[in-house]
């Protein structure tokens, strides 16, 4: 499989090298050339230096042959932008935002985007730990 992440804060720089160990083609994106630090010595994946909403920089990283693209960034606005391009211009077969908001959460999975959202996430877990009490 061939995946291209944008964002190597922990999410992203832990599915990057998940991926990497199991022999998925990996590339990973961040503005910080230091975010590729968190990469683990064996990463047999590319890193790109720029923006997740740069054509250029999406081609790079190999988006023209993605069968998945996950935007894990921290900044809601650049995962959905950045995720609207993989999936409108490059048509990759597998999209998946991260979102930090739930309302935004709610509303771009009404349009059909694919999203993870850490806030429900976390909130439902804990509600289920406290349950158990």
């Amino acid at each position: 499989m061939r995946v291209v992440i944008l964002g190597c804060g922990r999410v992203g720089a832990r599915l990057a090298n998940v991926l990497s160990h199991a022999g998925h083609t990996v590339g990973i994106i961040d503005k910080s050339a230091d975010a590729f630090r968190r990469l683990a010595p064996g990463f047999r994946g590319l890193t790109v230096v720029g923006t997740g909403i740069d054509e250029d920089v999406l081609r790079r990283a190999g988006i023209d042959q993605a069968d998945v693209f996950a935007a894990v960034t921290d900044a809601d606005n650049t995962n959905i932008m950045a995720s609207q391009v993989a999936e409108v211009i490059y048509r990759v077969p597998k999209v998946i935002t991260r979102i930090y908001d739930p309302i935004r959460n709610e509303a771009y999975q009404t349009l059909g985007l694919e999203t993870v959202c850490p806030t429900t996430l976390g909130a439902e877990r804990i509600k289920q730990m406290l349950e158990r009490s």
